[in-house]
Parts: structure tokens; sequence; C-alpha cells
């Protein structure tokens, strides 16, 4: 694996250079987030990430995960994951997607361990199910039973994007393996999903959440918008 050092420096720099002492600290306390902030907007790293990557892309898979875990692993402040995730989102590297990331993408996962770095990652997962479908259910059926819940976040929320071709035998089953646990996480992630697929057959989701015992907070996002 070759880490790209000149990309992740200029990464850090330019995010360095935008640090914002004031809105820092309030959105480390509004996220809740050990690790302290730099102060820079996501859509001000979006931009540096794109403009930098723009300039020296990952070649292959190998360089895009070794790049990423070099901004990932010692990082010190939030801004610099969210630079990770963002390259791995990226136009330019949209080739390499491939099931090689899926260790990197969990290793996020886990170890992000907040709903802001999980759910970001999640729209990776969800493009991988989508292009290896049967490689990878095998994997998001053992992340919906997992002692880790933002595993468990994923499984059920890794389809947002996909609309029409959403697998709905594997979205009820990482659903209802979690309806029961507490975690306010989890029966969000079950009410977020719900809702995202009401867009494409509101009367699927009537039906389900009228025939499966859901927590109140649950079945309160999936039926936000369907009316009566």
């Amino acid at each position: 694996m070759t880490t790209d050092r000149v990309l992740v420096d200029t990464i850090r720099a330019r995010l360095a250079a935008e640090a914002d002492p004031v809105r820092a600290p309030q959105t480390q306390a509004y996220m809740k987030s050990e690790m302290p902030y730099l102060g820079v907007p996501l859509p001000r790293v979006r931009a540096i990430v794109r403009a930098e990557a723009a300039e020296r892309p990952p070649a292959t898979v190998a360089d895009l995960t070794a790049t990423v875990r070099e901004l990932w692993r010692p990082a010190v402040y939030r801004e610099e994951r969210y630079a990770g995730t963002e390259l791995t989102g990226l136009s330019s590297v949209r080739k390499l997607q491939s099931l090689e990331l899926l260790p990197l993408y969990q290793e996020m996962i886990v170890t992000g361990a907040w709903w802001d770095h999980v759910d970001g990652v999640a729209h990776r997962i969800g493009a991988l199910l989508l292009a290896f479908p049967s490689q990878m259910r095998p994997t998001i059926l053992a992340w919906s039973r997992d002692p880790d819940r933002w595993l468990r976040r994923t499984s059920i929320i890794c389809q947002l994007d996909a609309r029409d071709q959403t697998d709905l035998t594997l979205l009820s089953t990482t659903i209802l393996a979690n309806a029961d646990d507490p975690d306010f996480f989890l029966r969000k992630a079950i009410g977020w999903a719900l809702r995202q697929y009401a867009r494409v057959d509101p009367d699927w989701v009537r039906r389900f959440v009228a025939d499966h015992e859901l927590s109140p907070l649950s079945r309160r996002e999936a039926t936000k918008h369907l009316g009566g």
C-alpha cells in the first residue's frame, strides 16, 4: 500500500488554515464529541478534499485504503476523519469501489462509533451492496445481529439510496432483528429506512408498520409523511 502523504498533508494544512476557534467548541459540544473540531464546516471539508484529490487521485484500491487510513487513524481533529470519508466518495475513485474496501469501511464504522461517521460510510456500504449483492448480503445480515450497534445501524440504513432497487427481504430482516432494541440510534434508523422507502412504495411501508411491533419512535419516523 502506498500512502499519498502529500495529499494527506495538504488536506490537513488546508483544514488547519480554515480553522474557526469560535465555531470549533460549539460544534464539538453539539456533536458530543470527545475528539476536538477545527471548526471547518462540512461543505468546506468536501470542497478541500475534492480540489486536492483532483490533482492527485488515488490510483488503486490499496492507495485509497492507505491514504484514508492515514487521515483516519492518527486524526487529531474530527474534520480529518470527515476528509477520509469524503475521499472514498469522490467520482474520481468510483472505479475503485470494490469488496476490497469492506475492511476499511468496517473499521471506519466501528472506530468512528457515532452517527455522523457511520451514516457517511453507510452510503458506501449501500453502493457495494448494489454492485455486489450476492457477496454483500451475508455481510449485511451478519451486521444486523452484531454486538456493535453501529454495524447494526449500518445494516438498516445502507439501502437509503437504493430506491426501487431496495432488497425488501433484506430490509425487513435487518429491521426486525433490531426492532425490540431500546437503543435510540437503532430505533431512529428503522424509522429513517422505512420513511425513505415510503418515497418509493408508501403502501408497502404502511403494511409493514401495521404488521410488526415497532417502537413508537420508529413508527413515528416511518409514517411522518404518510398522512392518514
